[in-house]
C-alpha cells in the first residue's frame, strides 16, 4: 500500500542499489584471480580467492565508514592482506606491496568496465525523479563512481550528489545526512533515504531522524528496523 505520507526529496545510495556493484565486483576478482600468478598459487580456485577477499574487504569498509581508516589503507590492504595469508607483514616479500598496489589498480579499471545497472534501475530513477528531487549519497571512491554516473545515462535524474570522500564524512555518520539536507533546504521530517546496506544507509539515515526504505530480500534479523522494508528497487515506487 502507498504511504499516505509526504516527502519532499529521496536521499538514494547507489552501489547495489541503483548500480550493480556486486557482479562488477565479483567478475573483477575472478579475472584478477586469472591475471596473477600470485593469486593462483595461493588459491586454487577464484572461488577461494573471494572467500578469503571478502571477510578482509567488509572488516575494512565498516572502518572507513567509521572514519577509523582512510580510502587508501582500505584499498591497499583489502588486495594486499589476501596476498599475506598467514604470513607475518615483516616476513613478506616487499614485492607483494607493489602487487597490492597494482592488484587494486586493475581492480577499478576491470569494475568500471563491468558496470550496470540494476534491473528496473533506469524506470524507477526516472519516475521518482519525476515525483521528487534525488540526491545521491554514497562511500564509494569518487574517481569510480563518478565514472559510473557518467556511463549510467541519469545523471539528468539528480539534483544533488554527495561522495563521502569529498564531504569528509562517510555513512552512516549523520553528519552526511545533514549534509544532504542543508543542501535540499529540507528539514529530516521531510526525506526519505533508500538504500541496500542496513549499517551505513539505514542506522545512518536513523541516526539523523530520517525515514528509510531499506532494499532487503529476505527476513530482517529481530534487531533489524526500517520505517519500510522491500525486496526489490521497484517496489519503492509503492511506498512513494
Amino acid at each position: 500500500m502507498k504511504s499516505e505520507r509526504k516527502y519532499r526529496a529521496v536521499f538514494i545510495d547507489w552501489d547495489d542499489t541503483i548500480g550493480d556493484w556486486t557482479q562488477a565486483e565479483h567478475r573483477a576478482l575472478r579475472e584478477l584471480h586469472r591475471t596473477y600468478p600470485a593469486l593462483r598459487a595461493r588459491y586454487a580456485t577464484p572461488d577461494d580467492y573471494l572467500a578469503a577477499y571478502r571477510p578482509y574487504n567488509l572488516e575494512l569498509w565498516a572502518l572507513y565508514g567509521r572514519g577509523e581508516v582512510s580510502k587508501e589503507r582500505l584499498h591497499f590492504e583489502r588486495f594486499y592482506r589476501p596476498l599475506l595469508g598467514n604470513t607475518p607483514p615483516e616476513e613478506a616479500d616487499p614485492a607483494l606491496r607493489d602487487l597490492a598496489h597494482e592488484m587494486g589498480d586493475r581492480f577499478l579499471q576491470l569494475t568500471n568496465r563491468y558496470f550496470s545497472l540494476l534491473p528496473d534501475a533506469e524506470r524507477v530513477v526516472r519516475l521518482l525523479a519525476e515525483r521528487y528531487p534525488l540526491t545521491i549519497l554514497s562511500n564509494g571512491f569518487k574517481e569510480v563512481q563518478y565514472y559510473k554516473f557518467a556511463h549510467s545515462g541519469l545523471q539528468d535524474c539528480f539534483l544533488h550528489t554527495i561522495i563521502s570522500e569529498e564531504v569528509g564524512v562517510n555513512k552512516p555518520q549523520p553528519e552526511i545526512f545533514r549534509i544532504a539536507l542543508q543542501r535540499n533546504g529540507l528539514t529530516a521530517d521531510q526525506v526519505v533515504m533508500i538504500g541496500d546496506s542496513y549499517s551505513s544507509d539505514i542506522l545512518g539515515a536513523q541516526a539523523a531522524g530520517i525515514d528509510q526504505i531499506w532494499l532487503h530480500n529476505g527476513p530482517p534479523l529481530p534487531t533489524e528496523t526500517a520505517t519500510y522494508i522491500v525486496p526489490r528497487l521497484a517496489d519503492v515506487l509503492e511506498k512513494l
